[in-house]
């Protein structure tokens, strides 16, 4: 296989601060390159890059220098940014995606690219949605993400382009601060439990998601990635599952940690876009062909991020 270096993309986000931590434990820092557009978090010890991983020739430049082998391509808009401004969405999303699978193209890197729970819609089965099923996501992310995963199939189809994708739920972590995601109530009811003791929640208490501990999605995707080729035999993106729960069994959760725990609920703009994805994702595709299994459950997660959240709180990061 020979050696590898290693390139990621949107580094700084929910995903690549953890995904980073763990690479930098199986390679040397200058075996990894990270891109950083504008943000820049302590604790990197890896090669940071400036630059839009829309230019091309910028993303060229660093795979050329670097001898760049794989790319774990994350950067990106979440839902909500996206519905905020849509022509950046499909610029940074599709356009990003784009240049980086053209580039892979020409200098045989093998790429990881996240898609998500948003390319369903609501004509999509919502118990147990099958890996192949209706997608007509009603988002412009969602839009972006079922656009993403043809494209990552059709250069596999036609260039031999070895990308790999899993639909991610929504993610729930501590060491970056919390986006403006939909499913992302769940990492910020965590500060607020432990600073103020009450949440306001903008999802509706039933809202049930597809949801995964951090630690789990990071394992997935390094499991994903190293699986033979020969094991891939999904092209677009997995169905990628852990746990499902609604805001309400959450807040019972904390509350059996926190008695004195509060949390009300106003559903906003958001819960348009948590009512077209799923509750619940088969995802026995993932199991079969690289022994795809979760570890967190509801209370072992919620356990987990108290107790860092709490740590990052008492230190004063945010």
């Amino acid at each position: 296989m020979g050696k590898r270096k290693i390139l990621v993309t949107g580094a700084f986000g929910l995903v690549g601060t953890d995904l980073v931590s763990e690479l930098r434990k199986k390679y040397s820092a200058k075996d990894i390159v990270v891109t950083a557009h504008n943000t820049i978090r302590d604790g990197f010890d890896v090669i940071v890059e400036h630059g839009d991983v829309t230019d091309e020739n910028f993303l060229e430049k660093i795979i050329k220098k670097h001898q760049i082998t794989d790319v774990y391509h994350l950067a990106g808009l979440l839902s909500v940014g996206s519905e905020k401004d849509p022509q950046l969405a499909w610029r940074i999303n599709l356009g990003g995606l784009k240049t980086v699978l053209d580039l892979a193209v020409k200098y045989k890197v093998k790429v990881f690219w996240p898609s998500s729970i948003a390319a369903f819609g609501p004509t999509t089965p919502k118990e147990n949605t099958p890996q192949h099923t209706v997608l007509e996501p009603t988002t412009m992310y969602g839009v972006n993400k079922v656009s993403g995963e043809l494209l990552c199939q059709y250069y596999n189809l036609r260039y031999g382009l070895d990308v790999r994708s899993l639909r991610y739920p929504g993610l729930i972590a501590y060491k970056a601060p919390p986006g403006d995601g939909t499913t992302e109530y769940s990492v910020h009811i965590f500060y607020a439990a432990l600073k103020d003791k009450k949440y306001t929640c903008f999802l509706d208490k039933n809202s049930r998601l597809p949801m995964m501990f951090i630690d789990d999605a990071i394992k997935g995707t390094l499991q994903l990635m190293a699986a033979p080729p020969e094991k891939i035999t999904i092209r677009t993106s997995y169905n990628f599952a852990a746990i499902n729960f609604t805001p309400e069994e959450l807040v019972a959760e904390i509350k059996k940690n926190m008695p004195e725990f509060t949390c009300e609920y106003k559903p906003d703009h958001r819960q348009k876009i948590a009512d077209s994805w799923p509750k619940s994702l088969d995802d026995s595709q993932a199991k079969k062909d690289w022994d795809w299994k979760p570890e967190y459950d509801l209370s072992k997660m919620t356990k987990v991020m108290l107790k860092e959240v709490s740590k990052k709180l008492r230190s004063g990061s945010k």
